[in-house]
């Protein structure tokens, strides 16, 4: 069952009639939206998280004129912390409940509080915070299970009905690799990693506190967007959130779902999941996820696809499908292969799939992700299913040949970004990354003289024929390279990234405000009965 903002059943979604999806052009009327995932606010826990500083965030957009919030994927992080391999595709990021509004709930107590680590203010700490904020987790567990907050145990109750889909198996996987010291699932006892029931029966009944914690730490996050959401929805801020295609192999999803993977008698992957050479590698990017069977899922109606974006659609007003041309067609590398060089195109479900979705569904509220090699066929399913392309500007000031993503190339069934989460800050960009011939035109063409960047690409972005404009949060802040989320194809020292209180300051606002309103994406004010007769 498709679950709303609250928490609470829709009764929508997989057939059930009622719940309509607006089209492309309804879903992302002219508007100016900013990237920026949650681990990246402000907080002194160490890390962004749901609590008070992030409802300011949404007050701060809100004034900007800014109408969508975009964040990367809201699962839990997996390999080295990324936010795209995460241990399950429907469960939350627990690191990002907010001790404050534990406290404020009674699940903590002030003394909790008072001995949290200092921790730095421009990065995320991950070792550090990991075990103290699990630690506060477990905290609120104990006193939720010995005396919890009138109604709690109801909701917690039904929250784990309305789930039980993914939390049961999810919470079960989550203790068990708990329990193994984080081993990959391949590496427990042969009869667990294999999921046979009755081993699982015994080891859930033996472990069951450990279980139930899982189970309630999702609820923790889920009960707490659920409120940040609405708070951003009654605020005129709508969340923009992320699907990524793949999965990864070390996750709930592939261990309790092995039959929709292309996996050998042993669980292990057969080939994995990559792209060739391209922007950011010479030798491709070998991703190492396992890959769909595509005609296995086609039989039973690709229920396990609808099922993850109605899920999805249950915390996001609208998503990104990373990676959209794998719908396509994906790269495929054999399971040894140690670079993506050594692949080839295999067919992926193309229309078929989402078409299933759209009928279950009603519409198709997502933004295609579609960089890299794309092909015709790529763009042709992309403009039948009526969905938004994207264009980054940092791609777009090659003199020769001339790039589609120059601004007066754009069309207005794009998003257009400066950057992305992948790429360098625009600072970083221009002094960086961009020939001296990509410095030239982009100064020609912004009428710049290169000393206010950041500003120059914002108003390029803002000014668009595309229909959304998205900026990262760091190109607001004018920040260099230093500050940037991820760098692709290397393994450590990524998704580290946060912002400070300068970075809000009411200039920075104030300014994005005005460029929002004069590039006509800021949202029109309603207009109350009776206001414009004549």
């Amino acid at each position: 069952m498709l679950v709303d903002s609250l928490g609470h059943g829709k009764g929508h979604g997989h057939g059930e009639s009622g719940y309509h999806v607006p089209t492309m052009s309804t879903t992302f009327e002219r508007s100016a939206g900013v990237l920026l995932h949650p681990t990246c606010l402000p907080s002194r826990f160490g890390i962004g998280d749901l609590g008070p500083d992030a409802l300011g965030y949404v007050e701060w957009l809100a004034q900007a004129g800014v109408t969508w919030w975009q964040v990367l994927p809201l699962n839990p992080p997996g390999a080295a912390h990324s936010p795209y391999s995460c241990p399950s595709s429907f469960a939350g990021n627990t690191l990002l409940v907010s001790p404050q509004l534990l406290l404020e709930d009674g699940l903590l107590e002030p003394s909790d509080l008072a001995d949290a680590p200092t921790f730095p203010d421009y990065t995320v700490e991950y070792e550090r915070v990991i075990p103290f904020k699990e630690s506060l987790l477990r905290r609120a567990f104990a006193v939720f299970t010995s005396s919890p907050p009138m109604g709690m145990d109801v909701e917690l109750d039904d929250f784990r009905e309305r789930h039980r889909a993914w939390l049961d198996s999810y919470a079960l996987f989550a203790a068990l690799k708990a329990a193994h010291g984080g081993d990959q699932w391949l590496r427990w006892p042969e009869e667990l990693a294999a999921a046979e029931p009755r081993a699982l029966a015994v080891w859930r009944r033996t472990h069951e506190e450990d279980v139930a914690f899982e189970a309630f730490a999702q609820f923790l996050f889920f009960r707490q967007w659920s409120a940040l959401r609405e708070a951003a929805n009654e605020r005129g801020v709508r969340i923009l959130g992320d699907i990524p295609i793949f999965v990864d192999h070390d996750s709930a999803d592939v261990w309790a779902n092995r039959e929709l993977f292309l996996l050998d008698a042993s669980g292990r992957p057969t080939s994995v999941s990559g792209v060739p050479p391209d922007y950011f590698s010479e030798t491709g990017q070998l991703w190492g996820n396992p890959l769909y069977d595509w005609s296995r899922m086609a039989d039973d109606g690709f229920a396990w696809w609808v099922a993850r974006f109605c899920h999805a659609l249950g915390l996001v007003d609208a998503a990104r499908l990373d990676h959209f041309r794998g719908f396509v067609a994906h790269w495929q590398v054999p399971a040894e292969a140690t670079v993506a060089t050594n692949g080839a195109w295999v067919a992926g479900p193309g229309a078929a799939l989402f078409e299933t979705v759209r009928e279950r569904l009603g519409g198709l509220p997502f933004v295609a992700e579609d960089l890299g090699h794309i092909t015709e066929d790529v763009v042709q399913l992309r403009r039948e299913l009526d969905l938004p392309g994207m264009a980054i500007l940092h791609f777009g000031f090659s003199p020769r040949p001339r790039s589609l993503f120059i601004p007066y190339a754009h069309t207005v069934d794009l998003v257009v970004y400066t950057g992305t989460h992948d790429n360098n800050t625009s600072v970083g960009w221009y002094l960086e990354d961009a020939s001296a011939d990509e410095q030239d035109l982009f100064r020609r063409y912004a009428g710049s003289v290169g000393e206010t960047v950041h500003w120059d690409m914002i108003r390029l972005a803002l000014g668009s024929p595309a229909l959304l404009a998205v900026i990262p949060h760091q190109d607001l802040a004018g920040l260099g390279s230093d500050c940037r989320m991820n760098r692709p194809g290397v393994a450590d020292g990524n998704w580290r990234f946060r912002i400070t209180p300068w970075m809000l300051d009411d200039p920075i606002r104030d300014r994005l405000a005005d460029l929002v309103w004069t590039y006509g994406r800021a949202p029109e004010p309603e207009i109350e009965a009776g206001e414009g007769e004549t």
